[in-house]
């Protein structure tokens, strides 16, 4: 596809797009509207809705009881972005850093750089300095906005050129002190719906991450796709969960799918499930965005304390495979569905799922609205339904690496390859079988770990399972589990005959783990994404 006149004065990002013979195929059938050439994601998010809504409508709430309102938020969001502007001398296309606990100002600076019409790389506060230099380098990112809690690991990176501007501090030149003389309107720049809003970094596993480039038309697609048509949020909805503004996952589900509609998000610093269900109960959540693992841990909870949760109506799991007997136990227990669904960085959101009726547990869906899935080969045809394969999708986002060879590997023929493994069922929903990379080949059998995961949470003893492949001499693989008993179960060899039979009692013999390994806790990201890898590392 032509682009349109691009509004950048610095023109890396759109300089280092992939070749556009290696973009996927983009298509345009996007139900709902039409995005004009030009276009600011910010101003529309912010602006545009103050127009429809008015400015008295809470944007955002804290943990401590503060709200935001729209109007506020602008004023605050339009400040910062005079200081960029005029103060730190940022120029449309910058790319500007963007690091601190998930709080209204880390969502206010995030805006600013919208408006201002610089490119947003939104960065994990868990992050350390090695990580944010790489990426610094891999983005050339010239400023950052930092919470002044957070900044010690940046100033450790030492960016060569990084001009780094803390909130929340005391100095004469925090960014909010120089923000507080500043006009409350600033005039969104003009970008193109084709510039570069936000450079997303994979929380890949292994290896130099890659940088996911998304346009201003992008931004609002995601809230006029799956928020729209799943999910279907109402303006007087109070968003929360517990993935921070760093992951599009978080980014999508408390600001922009809140914003798009005039509703509120509650922005937790800390949101692990022993802080969200508290906070679901005071301050009436009636959407939550979150991972499988926190439902489950949630679950255990809600059985010894009688959190109010009656205002939820939504509940959203992505991140990674929701089990079924998770989806199960969460309905028995709430009498609520959650929306299972897959995303990824270089999509930017959701793209496959389905919600209330709809809903099959075990599966992750259906395509959303505007979006396409096949299951297809290692050449890249589509095999028969109900035989495992990749999972290739496209839609009206696509994967756009910045400056990476990687993009020839996820973008094929005009499909994004996601790596993972799934199954059309007849009926055209998709099912999860594995990351590609997390099959276990043993013995000739191929085993999807995350089938063994389900079948060991089924049985009452266990609060967590990973299951992964070690290295064999006699049969290439064998499965390995690591299970996180419950409290007072035995970690003997009582309890690993009686997992063992269990499983065996649920799928065929050759599935069965041949070593069970108990832990304390599984290691996860700071979203609760579980990571195979370093149980992989494990001897």
């Amino acid at each position: 596809m032509e682009l349109k006149a691009s509004a950048h004065l610095d023109t890396f990002p759109r300089d280092h797009l992939p070749p556009a013979e290696q973009w996927p195929q983009l298509l345009d059938d996007l139900p709902g509207p039409r995005y004009p050439d030009r276009l600011n994601c910010g101003a529309e998010l912010l602006d545009g809705t103050i127009e429809r809504l008015g400015t008295d409508r809470p944007v955002f709430r804290t943990g401590g009881g503060e709200v935001w309102t729209y109007g506020e938020l602008r004023d605050q969001a339009d400040r910062i972005a005079h200081v960029l502007v005029s103060d730190l001398g940022v120029v449309p296309g910058n790319r500007v850093l963007l690091r601190g606990p998930t709080t209204p100002w880390l969502a206010a600076c995030w805006l600013a750089v919208m408006k201002a019409g610089a490119v947003a790389v939104t960065v994990l506060a868990q992050q350390r300095a090695q990580e944010l230099a790489v990426m610094c380098d891999i983005a050339r990112i010239t400023h950052a906005l930092c919470d002044i809690r957070s900044v010690d690991d940046l100033a450790k990176a030492e960016v060569p050129g990084l001009r780094i501007t803390t909130y929340g501090g005391e100095a004469p030149d925090d960014l909010l002190h120089l923000a507080e003389g500043k006009p409350e309107r600033f005039s969104a720049v003009e970008t193109s719906a084709d510039d570069v809003a936000l450079i997303a970094f994979t929380s890949g596993t292994t290896g130099r991450p890659k940088g996911c480039m998304h346009f201003h038309r992008d931004v609002l697609t995601i809230a006029d796709t799956f928020s729209r048509h799943v999910l279907k949020p109402a303006p007087d909805d109070v968003f929360a969960g517990s993935p921070p503004l760093g992951f599009t996952f978080g980014l999508g589900g408390l600001v922009i799918f809140p914003m798009r509609v005039g509703a509120s998000a509650l922005l937790l610093e800390q949101a692990g499930p022993k802080q969200l269900l508290p906070a679901l109960a005071e301050h009436r959540v009636s959407v939550l965005f979150t991972a499988p693992t926190a439902y489950r841990a949630m679950l255990d909870d809600l059985a010894t304390q009688p959190y109010d949760v009656s205002a939820l109506r939504r509940c959203v799991s992505a991140g990674e495979n929701l089990p079924a007997a998770t989806w199960q136990a969460w309905y028995e227990r709430t009498g609520l569905r959650i929306i299972n669904g897959i995303g990824a960085t270089e999509l930017l959101h959701i793209f496959i799922s389905a919600a209330d009726e709809a809903i099959r547990p075990g599966t992750t869906g259906v395509p959303v609205p505007g979006w396409q899935a096949r299951v297809v080969d290692g050449r890249g045809v589509p095999v028969p339904d109900g035989e495992p394969g990749l999972l290739a999708v496209r839609g009206p986002v696509g994967c756009r690496y910045l400056a990476d060879e990687r993009q020839r590997e996820y973008v094929r023929d005009g499909w994004n390859i996601t790596g993972d493994t799934y199954i059309r069922e007849p009926d055209g929903y998709f099912r999860y079988v594995a990351r590609a990379d997390d099959m276990i080949i043993s013995a000739g059998y191929n085993i999807a770990g995350p089938e063994v995961e389900d079948a060991l949470l089924r049985h009452p003893d266990v609060a967590e399972a990973a299951v992964v492949g070690h290295p064999d001499e006699r049969r290439g693989q064998i499965t390995v589990a690591y299970v996180v008993p419950r409290e007072g179960v035995p970690r003997d060899e009582g309890t690993v005959t009686a997992l063992r039979d269990f499983v065996k009692s649920e799928l065929a013999p050759y599935k069965c783990p041949r070593e069970i390994v108990f832990l304390d806790a599984l290691p996860r990201t700071p979203t609760g994404k579980l990571q195979r890898f370093r149980l992989r590392a494990l001897e």
